[in-house]
């Protein structure tokens, strides 16, 4: 009998002992609204692999792509109640939260990557800390990529040819005013209702970069795509205060870490395969394709101009300088 007890006693000290440490692990959920093969998706997976792998296992984190979690205000507000530990989302929606945040949306105001890179980097992450008090972190920016027109009507080749064109827009003012400028109609839309309403013809048209139209399906239900390369889209990474809190310092660091490299590591992907999605779109021969050379870039940034005037005050217009200017 006694043996038969000692057996009973070591058998429930392996199961405590099991299920503390089990416990002790931190299961994070990650959600975004992106296709599990868009670049970005690919970043939010790396950066689940990295903290997986630098914390022994002690963090793991389980990525919800699609939407699966709710739209992209969903998530953000997700953070704040603290019902989503880290989310990816655009400084578009993040606008909503920080208004001047969404100073990098605006239309054609950066020179080049490097020149979005180096203002994100730097001004974005001053800025991210004015989040801290809604209860969410910024830890990095990650690329969405570069935003370009598609519709059904007809081909783009200048502002004027985007009169009447009802298009979907992201709930921010930016986009919004940048629509009314070039004489679209602005339809904000959830993302996840996008395709659909394109195959119906209940919009037009929509922008985004070339990972979503290609991941998304969108040249299949578009017939004209014009590289006018309007707006670089960043894709913020953010993680719930509360989440944060409930760290060590040194789980803290680890985080960070990962999430400095797997930015680095995302942004370099978003660049090459950008040309990838470009050539299985037009592989498909489903829609005409207007090169950015046969765009007048110039009259688009002539006719979307009043739209910074417009925003001046609500993003400030210190930081649109700061942006600018920054080398």
């Amino acid at each position: 009998m006694k043996r038969v007890a000692l057996f009973s006693l070591v058998a429930l000290l392996a199961v405590t002992l099991g299920a503390s440490c089990a416990s002790a692990a931190k299961t994070l959920k990650l959600g975004h609204i992106a296709d599990p093969s868009n670049p970005y998706a690919r970043g939010a997976q790396k950066f689940a692999d990295l903290v997986a792998e630098k914390s022994k296992g002690e963090i793991e984190i389980q990525v919800f792509p699609s939407s699966q979690l709710g739209s992209q205000r969903d998530l953000v507000e997700g953070l704040t109640f603290g019902t989503v530990d880290v989310v990816l989302t655009g400084t578009a929606v993040l606008g909503n939260f920080l208004p001047e945040i969404a100073v990098f949306d605006l239309p054609f105001i950066f020179r080049d990557r490097q020149h979005a890179f180096k203002a994100l980097d730097t001004i974005g992450m001053e800025m991210g800390v004015k989040l801290e008090p809604q209860g969410m972190k910024l830890l990095c920016f990650m690329e969405n990529g570069i935003r370009n027109m598609t519709n059904n009507v007809r081909s783009i080749k200048g502002p004027e040819d985007m009169k009447g064109l009802k298009v979907r827009v992201m709930e921010q003012p930016v986009y919004i005013e940048m629509m009314k400028a070039l004489g679209a109609s602005p339809t904000p839309m959830a993302f996840s209702e996008l395709f659909t309403s394109l195959q119906k013809g209940v919009i037009d048209g929509q922008e985004n970069p070339a990972a979503h139209i290609y991941t998304k399906r969108f040249f299949e239900v578009q017939k004209y795509i014009s590289k006018t390369e309007h707006v670089y889209a960043a894709e913020p990474v953010l993680i719930s205060l509360a989440t944060w809190n409930g760290l060590t310092p040194e789980q803290q660091e680890i985080v960070q870490e990962a999430a400095d490299e797997a930015r680095d590591w995302q942004r370099q992907l978003a660049i090459d395969e950008e040309s990838e999605f470009w050539e299985k779109i037009a592989e498909s021969g489903k829609c005409e394709i207007l090169e950015a050379g046969e765009i007048d870039r110039e009259g688009f940034k002539k006719a979307t101009a009043k739209v910074w005037e417009m925003m001046e005050s609500r993003l400030g217009k210190e930081n649109i300088e700061r942006v600018v200017n920054t080398q």
